[in-house]
């Protein structure tokens, strides 16, 4: 394979889609990869095909797992949605909207198709400034799982490929990942952001992650065509 091959975890939300679109502009041949995990927002999934394909990836795969066996999310189980919370009420603690050991898992994934494809790098589009409280967004843990991906897998082992976890995103507001992805030509009527859509897959405008878009985009003068 090209040592310009990458994983690109894709969600079909704002960072996840400006992160690919990245991976692609820094010259990567992109294998993007989503996952059906039980989550209250499945509609993201849609999302995440319309940007692949968008992006021009070399293959789309989504992976199925059922994260609601184990729940401990509103995102995977049948509890409440955090809606109308101020920046300083998101900002303390770790949300409910956390799924347990999610970005482990999923990057997990990540490392064993790089191995297959014996590709060195994976792009996720984690965030440690707007998503704080979410443990598994931290520099420390992308440092660690990398540390460790490279002692996991014969590739490493033998030397044929030299895992890197890029996160372009991790030190960015949420603003200038707006205009960040509008320099990249992302079209963001594609994309999909809300953690609890209504049945036809429109955006509450309500939830975290309504709100923290809502914010980086008005920051970012930018109109946001995914509004309800």
């Amino acid at each position: 394979m090209s040592s310009r091959t990458a994983v690109c975890l894709l969600s079909g939300g704002l960072d996840s889609s400006t992160c690919l679109a990245l991976a692609r502009r820094e010259g990567y041949e992109c294998y993007a990869l989503s996952f059906d995990y039980g989550q209250r927002h499945r509609v993201e999934l849609e999302a995440a095909a319309r940007v692949a394909a968008f992006i021009g990836v070399r293959e789309h795969r989504t992976a199925l797992i059922d994260l609601r066996a184990f729940g401990g999310s509103a995102l995977t189980a049948d509890i409440e949605v955090p809606k109308h919370r101020s920046p300083s009420e998101m900002a303390q603690g770790i949300p409910v909207t956390y799924v347990p050991a999610r970005n482990t898992i999923f990057l997990s994934y990540a490392l064993a198709w790089a191995e297959v494809l014996e590709a060195s790098d994976i792009f996720i589009g984690v965030n440690a400034l707007d998503y704080s409280g979410y443990p598994d967004c931290r520099p420390e843990f992308i440092h660690a799982f990398e540390n460790m991906a490279n002692l996991a897998t014969k590739t490493g082992i033998e030397g044929r490929t030299a895992i890197h976890i890029h996160t372009p995103l991790i030190a960015l507001g949420k603003a200038e990942i707006v205009r960040l992805a509008a320099q990249l030509g992302l079209d963001f009527n594609l994309t999909h952001s809300c953690y609890d859509p209504d049945r036809e897959g429109r955006p509450c405008g309500q939830c975290d992650s309504c709100l923290l878009r809502e914010k980086g985009f008005a920051e970012a003068g930018i109109r946001d065509p995914v509004v309800r």
